[in-house]
This record gives C-alpha cells, structure tokens and sequence, in this order.
C-alpha cells in the first residue's frame, strides 16, 4: 500500500480526536505493523491530537485541526496541525524532572516521543505542526538493531 495518503481538517472536539485515532490505527494496521506497534502509534497520535484540540485551538470552535497520514512504503508519516497561539519545543517541561512527577499533565510529548521513531515540531503562523514518523521495518528485521 505505498503511496496511501488520507487527510482530514476536522473541528477542535474530542471527537476528532477519536477519529485521528482510529484513522491512524487503520493506517498501521494496513501499513503492516503489529498490533503493539499499532496501538502506540495510535496512542501517539491521540497525543497529539489532544494537544492540538486542547492547548492548541483551545476547543475554539472557529479554529481547525488538519490531519494527514501517508504511507511512503518505508514509513507512516502522519502530521497534525493546530491553529492556535504556537508551541516552542524547548517551553515543554521534563516530565521526568522531580518537579513535574507529580503533575496529572505533561507527559504527551514525552510519550509521542517514546512511541515513533522521529517527531518533528514546526511552528505556523498561526499553530503548530508536529510530524510523527514510524520506520516499516519487515518481519525479518532485527528490532536492536532498529533502535541502534
């Protein structure tokens, strides 16, 4: 299935959210990950959607999440983008620092980030643009050398 590619502008609902979500476990799945590799890369995407519903477009009915998933043969590639105020990467907080353990937010990057193989962020004008990429890697491939 190389060459996929699916996009989307929805509303800033948590229903969108959903919808990234299953859209991207749709996409691994047809990718040709396995189940654990599909629902981290869900997991990550609903990461990512969130943060651009919730602090991004701050639920603002007028502003706009775009999603797009593209299966290049060698990897998915699935970008989201807000329409809000921007996000610096360097102003998101360690959420392993013994000063953020125990706060009940914080930790999406830190998981986007553990769960694809390469996260790249991009500021708009207005909004953010995080790009997560997951490596296809065949049945044979060795994953510690994968991680190397």
């Amino acid at each position: 299935m190389t060459g996929k590619r699916v996009s989307y502008t929805l509303d800033s609902t948590l229903e969108s959210v959903n919808t990234a979500e299953q859209t991207a476990h749709r996409m691994a799945d047809k990718a040709g990950f396995a189940e654990d590799e599909r629902h981290r890369i869900s997991m990550a995407v609903r990461e990512a959607a969130v943060n651009a519903v919730l602090h991004g477009n701050a639920y603002d009915p007028q502003k706009k999440m775009r999603v797009s998933f593209e299966n290049t043969g060698d990897a998915l590639v699935i970008t989201i983008a807000d329409e809000g105020h921007g996000l610096s990467e360097c102003d998101v907080p360690d959420p392993l620092s013994p000063d953020n353990l125990l706060k009940q937010s914080g930790r999406g990057i830190f998981l986007i980030r553990s769960f694809m193989d390469e996260v790249r962020f991009r500021t708009l004008q207005p909004g953010t643009e995080i790009t997560l990429i997951k490596h296809v890697r065949g049945p044979s491939a060795d994953p510690t050398e994968a991680h190397k």
